[in-house]
């Protein structure tokens, strides 16, 4: 093209310029554009509900164990560990079994189950009267916050009356009104009130201390019928050692005595272990009463009976000893619904 038709014509030097720009661009390879909108944290993987930890996990039944022996050491009902298990009276287990301790389909909560806090939430701005609190005055308005300083509605005004002020007319010292306020007369003085009269306490009348009942002795066959049980000491001995709710060492009470003093049964029921597999307890037995309690006898140092017997409330089942215990001592537990009580509530007063 003719170059001076082209410097002639500013307008036809402009299209060509923008027709070079175009094609330059679509030469050019297109640029990688990366999209940050979205988020490339990977995804965490769903755990497999069989993956989860059960609650109270599950223990391997070992020679010598019971159903019983085992439900009493986790603190659990031995017929909710049968029914977990598929386990139907007598309640027969076998060495090497794996018994669940926990409801089927019970899930831990595991800090991924666990809900996540919420954040908290900004308390809303309330507006209040003059009666009530002080408003915070970051929250009020320009305007508010001039008539609080100039005398508006939140400040305190002494209530004085003011006297009238009469205009360009001046005031002599001698005919300046006093306060316009009434006189109020002096209260006339008040009689005196007569003395008190001081009445001295009266001294209490001497009350004859009554001698306390002997404690009642053991051989004489002291019982006391609660939930159903007749409940009788299992020991003559002293109490040396008392109940604490939630202390894993001290479950019952701990009764005092001489190597070979008689263990007695607590109530009639059956035999439903005789063993020392249980840490803590040295030779011990477990005697089932009905449905709902258990009780528990041990640091002996001979076992007289075996699992599967049944006894009479004072039969002699066991020697006191002190297997697992520093001294000779009977340890004594009730167990309701398989959990600890405190046995002084069922046994008979001494």
């Amino acid at each position: 093209m003719n170059s001076s038709l082209i410097e002639s014509k500013p307008a036809l030097r402009l299209l060509l310029s923008v027709c070079a720009l175009w094609l330059a661009g679509c030469a050019s390879e297109p640029a990688e554009v990366e999209d940050r909108s979205l988020d490339t944290t990977p995804p965490q993987r769903a755990v497999d509900a069989s993956q989860r930890s059960i609650p109270g996990g599950s223990y391997h039944v070992e020679r010598g164990d019971t159903l019983y022996s085992i439900a009493f050491k986790r603190g659990l009902d031995y017929r909710d560990v049968g029914a977990w298990n598929g386990i139907a009276p007598p309640y027969k287990i076998l060495a090497g079994q794996e018994l669940r301790l926990s409801p089927p389909g019970a899930v831990a909560q595991t800090p991924a189950t666990a809900r996540p806090p919420t954040a908290p939430v900004a308390a809303p701005v309330v507006a209040t009267s003059a009666s009530s609190a002080p408003v915070n005055a970051a929250s009020t308005q320009p305007a508010q916050n001039s008539a609080v300083k100039s005398g508006g509605l939140f400040e305190d005004v002494p209530n004085q009356p003011v006297a009238p002020i009469v205009a360009n007319e001046p005031k002599p010292e001698s005919a300046t009104p006093p306060p316009a306020t009434t006189a109020v007369p002096p209260p006339a003085a008040a009689a005196p009130l007569p003395a008190p009269v001081v009445v001295p306490p009266l001294a209490p009348k001497p009350v004859a201390e009554e001698p306390a009942p002997p404690a009642k002795p053991i051989s004489d066959g002291a019982t006391a019928n609660v939930s159903g049980v007749v409940w009788r000491w299992p020991s003559a001995g002293k109490v040396i050692g008392g109940f604490v709710g939630g202390d894993q060492t001290k479950q019952g009470v701990d009764i005092a005595g001489n190597a070979g003093d008689p263990v007695i049964a607590a109530a009639d029921g059956d035999v439903v272990y005789s063993g020392n597999g249980l840490l803590g307890y040295g030779e011990l037995i477990i005697v089932k009463h009905n449905a709902s309690f258990l009780s528990a006898y041990g640091h002996n140092r001979k076992r007289l009976v075996q699992e599967g017997e049944k006894v009479r409330a004072g039969q002699q089942i066991a020697e006191m000893g002190s297997s697992a215990s520093s001294r000779d001592e009977l340890h004594f537990e009730i167990r309701k619904n398989g959990k600890p009580v405190n046995p002084l509530d069922y046994l008979p007063a001494r």
